[in-house]
């Protein structure tokens, strides 16, 4: 019944909804010139939520969003939201095979695309494609030249257990899946984040972080609204822009990929910027290297880091370790947040004891309901109780976990397993080391030999390299190969693609090439 259900509702759109109740005159979005109050950002999403309803779509239909971090894309996500449709967002540097898989495997029924983009979706789909935004009958046109009261919408025939979104894995190692996102498992999630890291409405969060990814709308845009803080938003991970962002709008928190803090770190701005106002900083979506850790704390000793872990399939946070943890654990990425509960597993499923390591598998409120369309998968994923995460980790006496790798990455070298971690982590302490990959590779001898793909800023040799891990490392762990290349392969959330160093470059080196 649409009247309980609107009594009793909580879908995701409703946390902005309840901010906007709250504190209607509060800025809560600002993006390039334009800025955004809670009570007008909430209109919106509504005048937006009808724009798609006029497109005479099905409940929990699926409608693509294609484009660059901006103020349209999260109004799209909640109209979405409010219209009891499902929303697919797509990282938009896809194109070709890789963008019409996404489109095909969802089933999208239409697309929100930036214009830049459009064209690269009339070449591979005829779903049909409605501007987001810079453009005169875009979707963002349309909302902010508006006349009128805001239109009445009918309240959507979906409830929390309805599907929201199609968030699909980043194919680290094989072909994306789209995890079955509910309200009921977002809305638990934003809770968990809140609480986890501290979150509070005076905290002016800067976001950097695509928003097509779970991190940046589902750990930071997402909760920050429901705590009604004015957010900070940039179109994509310019450095410069970061630093003067941070000064000039006084920044008390911001969430950045490992990738994009070192960086940072590095840029000629750093120094000489005022980064007083920043108190909060969440690192997560790849590993952070322990020793580019340790400088970043060096050189910002009065911030305090998070370490945010988890995966799209939890929404995605499952486990953060807190800045006065860090001193004790600092490879650690802490305990469960408040709704998740974690189990680490050897390989027959039973719990390891402490100190031992195995999968870290988890029930929540938080998780997906699946893969779509994808049951075999699913089976695999969601069994005994528990969802298998495919993380191979440690566990200690109080609980806190480590991340050894991902199972998948593991090398058997000899007969011994390696975590690929654990080398890359001793390059990384040489300072001519930028970024490093670690993968096996097949050998007749060794059955996998260790082979570091590495990124040099500084003039250094594989002899040197060579020396420098066995110095730290036990022999059978030590790099066979160290191979110099101009950069690693990441998606844009800056998570490392060793699928693609594999396919790149493992058959010539197996060859001995």
């Amino acid at each position: 019944m649409p009247e309980m259900s609107a009594i009793h509702s909580s879908r995701v759109d409703d946390v902005l909804r309840r901010s906007a109740a709250r504190s209607p005159h509060s800025t809560a979005l600002t993006f390039e010139p334009r800025s955004w109050t809670y009570r007008e950002l909430d209109d919106a999403v509504t005048r937006a939520a009808a724009e798609l309803l006029a497109f005479d779509l099905d409940s929990q239909a699926r409608v693509a969003t294609y484009g660059s971090n901006s103020d349209a894309y999260v109004i799209a996500f909640l109209a979405c939201s409010r219209a009891g449709l499902v929303h697919v967002p797509i990282n938009n540097a896809l194109t070709g095979d890789e963008l019409n898989y996404l489109l095909t495997d969802s089933g999208a029924s239409l697309v929100l695309a930036d214009p830049g983009l459009a064209p690269q979706v009339a070449q591979v789909s005829d779903v049909p494609i409605v501007a987001l935004r810079d453009a005169d009958d875009s979707l963002l046109s349309r909302v902010r030249t508006a006349d009128g009261p805001v239109p009445a919408i009918p309240e959507p025939d979906v409830d929390e257990s309805g599907l929201v979104q199609l968030l699909y894995t980043s194919g680290t190692t094989s072909a994306p899946k789209g995890a079955m996102m509910s309200h009921r498992a977002l809305v638990h999630e934003y809770f968990s984040t809140i609480v986890a890291l501290d979150l509070t409405g005076n905290d002016a969060p800067l976001h950097v972080m695509p928003l097509y990814h779970s991190a940046g709308m589902h750990v930071w845009m997402m909760p920050y609204l429901a705590v009604g803080a004015a957010n900070h938003l940039l179109p994509s991970a310019d450095i410069a822009t970061i630093l003067e962002r941070i000064e000039t709008a006084r920044a008390g928190s911001i969430f950045l990929a490992p990738t994009v803090w070192v960086p940072l770190s590095q840029h000629p701005d750093f120094a000489g910027r005022d980064l007083s106002s920043l108190r909060k900083a969440v690192y997560g979506a790849s590993i952070m290297p322990v020793p580019v850790l340790e400088r970043l704390q060096k050189a910002l000793p009065d911030l305090g880091f998070y370490n945010a872990f988890g995966q799209s399939e939890i929404g995605p946070l499952a486990t953060v370790l807190r800045p006065e943890e860090h001193a004790q654990r600092p490879a650690s990425c802490g305990r469960p947040v408040l709704n998740v509960e974690i189990r680490v597993i050897g390989a027959t499923g039973e719990p390891v004891e402490a100190g031992g390591q195995g999968e870290v598998v988890y029930r929540s409120p938080q998780l997906c309901d699946g893969y779509w369309n994808k049951p075999e998968m699913t089976a695999e994923a969601f069994r005994d109780g528990w969802f298998h995460s495919g993380d191979l980790v440690s566990i200690d006496a109080e609980g806190y976990i480590t991340v050894v790798d991902r199972i998948k990455d593991v090398v058997n070298t000899g007969g011994v397993l390696v975590a690929s971690r654990e080398v890359e982590d001793a390059l990384y302490t040489h300072p001519g080391v930028s970024e490093v990959a670690v993968i096996g590779v097949p050998d007749p001898k060794w059955i996998e030999a260790i082979v570091a793909f590495v990124v040099a800023d500084s003039a250094v040799t594989e002899d040197e390299l060579i020396a420098h891990t066995r110095s730290r490392l036990a022999a059978f762990k030590v790099p066979k190969r160290i191979v110099f290349i101009d950069q690693l392969p990441r998606n844009a959330s800056g998570k490392l693609l060793k699928r693609v160093v594999r396919a790149d470059y493992a058959d010539s080196l197996g060859r001995g090439k």
